[in-house]
């Protein structure tokens, strides 16, 4: 992905992690996670444009894009959770505004209900954080992995394109699709596919769930309306929980907000970090 790159290493406890920074080091920094089975690609055209008035940090979790994929690797999300607070200290970050989709929404909650992480401020787009949580295809994978994993590749691959094509919203543009499931084929991308949404369990969030009612950083919660792994429900749930958290549908966008409705999110993102004191 030349037009996307992430030259940077960080020796991180779940494997190696790929990562890059965008715009100048005296502006505010912010970082972006991505959610699965995705990587910080979705996240191209919106950090371009926060890097105008930030320091943006963009990643690959272990498992997931660029970054490494191994046999045995732990890439729940306790360890992404861990990793993530590492690579804060890795960047010198104490209090960074932190913009989290997806999966990792959860990773973001984790790192700072459980080990610490400090924010200036948080957005939660589309995040997993309420239980119960994946759509019947993750579940049934998820319980079937090691069926799954034998699957041939031709096959492996037009269920990975069907399972990423199908977040709801406008859909996805044919390059856009292929560059996301690119990372799931080949003899490490096709067992990392299955490894990572064996290891989604749902207890990772309902061990921080009760904890969202003492979050006290400015929250916003953007969601695309028409999400169709995660109900719009569930996120209105989700900023009534969180004290304070500032509620953004976006409209005419599915679950892959960045990619359906990339301006919307940007300004949505931007008048609410512009308001962070």
């Amino acid at each position: 992905m030349p037009e996307w790159p992430l030259p940077e290493t960080f020796p991180s406890g779940s494997g190696a992690v790929r990562w890059n920074r965008l715009g100048g080091a005296d502006r505010p920094p912010l970082v972006l996670l991505h959610g699965t089975p995705f990587s910080s690609y979705v996240w191209r055209a919106v950090a371009r444009s926060l890097a105008r008035e930030h320091q943006v940090f963009v990643w690959d979790m272990p498992g997931y894009g660029m970054s490494e994929k191994s046999a045995g690797q732990d890439v729940s999300l306790a360890a992404q959770g861990r990793v993530f607070t590492e690579l804060l200290s890795h960047w010198g970050l104490q209090e960074p505004l932190v913009v989290a989709h997806d999966f990792g929404g959860a990773v973001a909650l984790r790192a700072h209900l459980l080990h610490d992480a400090a924010y200036r401020a948080l957005a939660l787009v589309d995040p997993v954080a309420l239980a119960p949580w994946g759509s019947p295809f993750f579940r049934l994978v998820r319980d079937h992995a090691e069926v799954f994993e034998q699957l041939p590749p031709a096959l492996h691959e037009a269920l990975v394109r069907e399972y990423v094509a199908s977040t709801g919203g406008p859909g996805l543009h044919p390059v856009v699709l292929e560059r996301l499931v690119g990372p799931w084929l080949g003899e490490s991308g096709q067992p990392a596919f299955y490894r990572q949404i064996a290891q989604a369990d749902q207890r990772y969030t309902d061990e921080i769930q009760d904890r969202y009612a003492g979050i006290g950083v400015p929250t916003v919660i953007c969601w695309g309306e028409e999400d169709a792994w995660i109900p719009v429900a569930k996120g209105r749930e989700l900023a009534a929980t969180v004290p304070g958290a500032r509620w953004e549908p976006i409209a005419h966008a599915g679950h892959l907000v960045q990619e359906d409705a990339p301006a919307e999110l940007t300004a949505a993102l931007l008048d609410f970090l512009r308001r962070v004191p």
